[in-house]
């Protein structure tokens, strides 16, 4: 099928209202339009780029999980949280109560991330690892009351009511086969259809499917993750679109309708591999960026610590390219000293520049790399 005789589906008469029945995807794909072909080259390339750097980057692990920490903070923020990334870094202990509820939603994106791609390992991209995931997703957390793990037997809307509702995705009785076919899909190397324009599509597909009572929106970006993971696009989970999404939310929620109101595939298409391309990009800059960082650090302030101190001072060092936000208790256990030795050694980093203490309280301190957590912030662009 061609992307300009695309016709996203139909709405169907329901009782007293009428929901959205999408038109199947496991079929083949012809994408002859120039426009959507010189950006599907350009966002490959930039693709490719972003896994090459990534695979140079020495304890790449250490600066994933930062990515993966801004990727649940601002896929969440889209459904509304408002946990930043330095709240996401905290112990549970350390947030406020009536953040907690925003930061438990956080914490179970990055386990769920974590969980995903620990799976891809010894499964496919499939209908059970996206139940799975979702079932991680929504513990102990808003809509953990409605069927986790489940696809939706009843029917959902995006709006206040069903009767004021935006959009009404497909009834309850059509989820079973459009997610079947939607795997199929994802599985169907005889379509011989691009792969970031097979999960740009079938990204689309997820969130007009809706196939769960809660939890769609960000099951649906971290997906986008997970195919290119199981798809050996990246080596390194380094890409997430939350960020792209989330700072142009209205042109995301826009694009999305615009292919079930007025079947304008071409131009989400353009929109997601611009997302792709952009973000790639951006994620090159950050590493480049963090090394650059690495270095002056190593050479200006590492040298400040005695030979004794030296093994302390560069194992503290490591741990917050891993984690940006610590307390003295935490520096303690990780390595083995005193709590005095381990006030020491944070106020000399605190010293020196790498460190701020972010409370402005006597007890209870906790202290950020704030150079670092800048960089994935995107603050300065």
């Amino acid at each position: 099928m061609n992307i300009d005789d695309y016709v996203a589906g139909e709405y169907q008469q329901q009782y007293e209202y009428k929901s959205f029945s999408p038109t199947t995807i496991n079929r083949a794909w012809e994408i002859s339009d120039s426009e959507v072909q010189t950006l599907l080259s350009e966002a490959d390339r930039a693709l490719g780029e972003l896994n090459a750097f990534s695979q140079l980057i020495p304890d790449v692990d250490f600066f994933i999980t930062m990515h993966i920490t801004k990727e649940a903070t601002q896929s969440s923020r889209i459904e509304g949280t408002r946990t930043n990334m330095e709240e996401a870094l905290l112990d549970e202990q350390e947030i406020e109560p009536e953040k907690k509820d925003d930061w438990q939603e956080v914490q179970n994106y990055i386990h769920a991330i974590h969980q995903a791609i620990e799976q891809l390992e010894s499964l496919p991209l499939s209908n059970r690892l996206l139940r799975d995931t979702h079932r991680t997703l929504m513990q102990g957390v808003r809509g953990k009351d409605k069927m986790p793990g489940e696809f939706r037997r009843s029917q959902n809307w995006i709006g206040v009511s069903l009767k004021q509702a935006v959009f009404v995705p497909p009834h309850d009785e059509a989820v079973p086969d459009l997610m079947s076919d939607l795997e199929a899909f994802l599985h169907n190397d005889m379509a011989h259809v691009p792969h970031l324009i097979k999960i740009a599509i079938a990204h689309y597909q997820f969130e007009t499917i809706h196939p769960f009572n809660d939890g769609n929106g960000r099951l649906g970006r971290l997906m986008i993750a997970l195919y290119l993971a199981s798809n050996d696009l990246l080596t390194k989970p380094t890409l997430y679109l939350s960020d792209f999404f989330e700072r142009r939310k209205t042109q995301y929620v826009d694009h999305l309708m615009a292919v079930r109101e007025g079947n304008r595939l071409k131009a989400w298409l353009i929109f997601f591999l611009y997302g792709v391309k952009e973000t790639a990009k951006s994620s090159i800059q950050v590493f480049k960026d963090v090394l650059k960082l690495k270095g002056r650090l190593d050479s200006e302030v590492l040298p400040h610590f005695s030979t004794r101190r030296q093994k302390n001072a560069q194992t503290l060092m490591r741990q917050l390219y891993k984690r940006p936000v610590v307390n003295i208790k935490a520096v303690s256990l990780l390595l083995g000293i005193p709590v005095n030795t381990a006030s020491s050694l944070v106020n000399d980093f605190v010293k020196y520049g790498v460190l701020q203490e972010m409370t402005g309280k006597a007890r209870g301190r906790i202290f950020v790399f704030k150079e670092y957590m800048r960089i994935f912030a995107g603050e300065g662009e």
